[in-house]
């Protein structure tokens, strides 16, 4: 008995064979091509002495992040954000339930861990309040009544897309919260979305720039008439890249950016590494002063601690000219911050991180009797309930995000920031990869993650005895010091007086 197959069967097999054998010669003819390049280079050891297989070790060391993320790490092990963490912000935006059972898996033993000291009695749901406005620079002609103490931080419009910015400002409009504009300017799409603005000035001025690279002061008014536009932020440092400017690259300054920026169209722009202006703190001062004085809003500026005791200096030259000279607020980064790209050894080496350069200057501020005139903002790797109500504890009187936003957005921790190849079309100018981020939708997650936050941070104030979350103070919060041991916030950051030097010899 024979099979007798139709035509179409018979070529369409004799098809798939000619492509198949075809296919082979392709993948051979590869393997050579590969081999031969891998054993004439001269740049990589590894394949040079294993010739193709060894591209494996190189294309592993890739992924390997990946394969942690997913498949190794365990929920508290990642940097710079564990699972846990960012599983809560994404459970927060996407307003599901963020409980948990069978326990706790933080481990609660290691030094530096935080525990708040709940109540004996704790505040009854009756006796909560609403957390009231908070006015920041009451004497300025135009105070900023700031309704949320969680807030959006400094993320400019070119290192982030254009769908990000949208949907950060309709989400702050949405949640009543302001948002930080960065240092590329003011944009269309900050305005857009309606929220509450804090324009940041740069060391480059980006916006606010004269040919020379000065501050143009009509720029500056023309940025201060928009009535979105509440505050002004002059950035000395940020924790990510403290003491180093940075630049933004001829290809990436189309016409849009250069319009917004102030700046030549298709010319790299460089940062400097400090304000020009800006040499001292009798220079610092001086600056904010005109800044307030032409915009009528609050300003104030933003760092990243290296010397704590600098606080003192700016403190006694505030009192030695009078409390009108004061900045109205003081953003202080920690040295874990966040950026598209920054050096490893500014990453890892340089600045304070916020648990010691907080509480150092509340502490400064106190004892020169400045901390009702200036408001302290604390930001840096505060992206759950726990942190912020930490930051509220210290002395902070506001917590800003930026990276617990990015997760709100969708942000997967894939770290290509850097690579215009961000899978969540967060920081990517890469049309197809932004067509994913929807920003009527994901403006709705920064709403719900803002809303959340500010629920969870009541929370814990609420087992505290704390009525509202600025009633929190350092008495209720404790940091794990040794194996069974754990001190009050309010005994580990006593005030030390200064060191008594002896004066030279004449």
């Amino acid at each position: 008995m024979t099979l007798d197959l139709p035509g179409f069967v018979t070529t369409f097999l004799a098809a798939m064979a000619a492509l198949f054998v075809f296919a082979v010669g392709i993948g051979v003819l590869l393997l050579i091509i590969l081999y031969l390049i891998d054993i004439t280079q001269t740049q990589h050891a590894i394949r040079r002495n294993f010739p193709v297989i060894g591209r494996l070790r190189y294309r592993m060391e890739h992924l390997g992040v990946f394969f942690r993320q997913y498949f190794y790490a365990m929920d508290r092990e990642e940097m710079p954000f564990n699972r846990a963490q960012r599983a809560w912000v994404y459970r927060a935006a996407k307003n599901l339930d963020t409980t948990q059972p069978f326990g706790s898996t933080r481990d609660l033993r290691p030094a530096g861990t935080l525990l708040f000291a709940n109540a004996t009695f704790p505040a009854l749901d009756a006796e909560a309040v609403a957390v009231k406005p908070l006015i920041i620079g009451p004497d300025c002609p135009q105070p900023y009544p700031a309704p949320s103490f969680f807030n959006i931080s400094a993320m400019s419009y070119g290192a982030i897309s254009k769908p990000a910015v949208l949907a950060l400002s309709n989400g702050a409009r949405l949640a009543g919260c302001w948002m930080n504009t960065g240092e590329g300017g003011l944009s269309p799409y900050h305005l857009e979305g309606g929220a509450d603005l804090v324009f940041q000035i740069g060391t480059a001025k980006y916006g606010v720039c004269d040919a020379q690279g000065g501050l143009d002061e009509a720029r500056l008014r023309a940025v201060a008439a928009h009535p979105q536009v509440r505050m002004f932020e002059i950035k000395l440092s940020q924790g990510a890249k403290p003491g180093k400017g940075g630049i933004l690259p001829a290809a990436k300054v189309t016409p849009e950016i250069a319009a917004i920026r102030g700046i030549p169209v298709g010319q790299d722009s460089r940062s400097p590494n400090r304000h020009p202006e800006i040499a001292d703190v009798a220079g610092l001062l001086d600056f904010i002063g005109q800044v307030r004085k032409v915009t009528g809003k609050p300003t104030g500026f933003k760092l990243v601690v290296g010397d704590p005791g600098w606080f003192d200096e700016l403190c006694r030259e505030i009192v030695r000219r009078g409390p009108a000279s004061a900045p109205d607020f003081i953003t202080v980064d920690s040295a874990d911050g966040g950026t598209g790209a920054a050096p490893m050894s500014l990453l890892d080496y340089v600045g304070l991180p916020i648990q010691e350069s907080l509480p150092r200057l509340v502490d400064a501020l106190n004892q020169h009797g400045l901390r009702e005139r200036i408001r302290v903002i604390a930001s840096g790797k505060l992206v759950n309930p726990g942190e912020v109500a930490w930051a509220l504890c210290v002395g902070a009187d506001f917590v800003n995000s930026a990276r617990g936003f990015l997760f709100a957005l969708g942000c997967i921790q894939s770290l290509q920031c850097d690579k215009n190849t961000c899978p969540a079309g967060i920081t990517t100018h890469n049309p197809h990869l932004q067509r994913g981020l929807d920003p009527t939708d994901k403006a709705e997650r920064v709403r719900h993650y803002v809303e959340n936050m500010r629920h969870e941070v009541e929370i814990i104030a609420h087992a505290c005895g704390a009525a509202e979350p600025r009633q929190l103070r350092r008495e209720h919060c404790r940091i794990v010091v040794g194996p069974g041991r754990s001190l009050p916030l309010n005994e580990l950051y006593r005030r030390e007086p200064a060191p008594v030097r002896p004066l030279e010899a004449a």
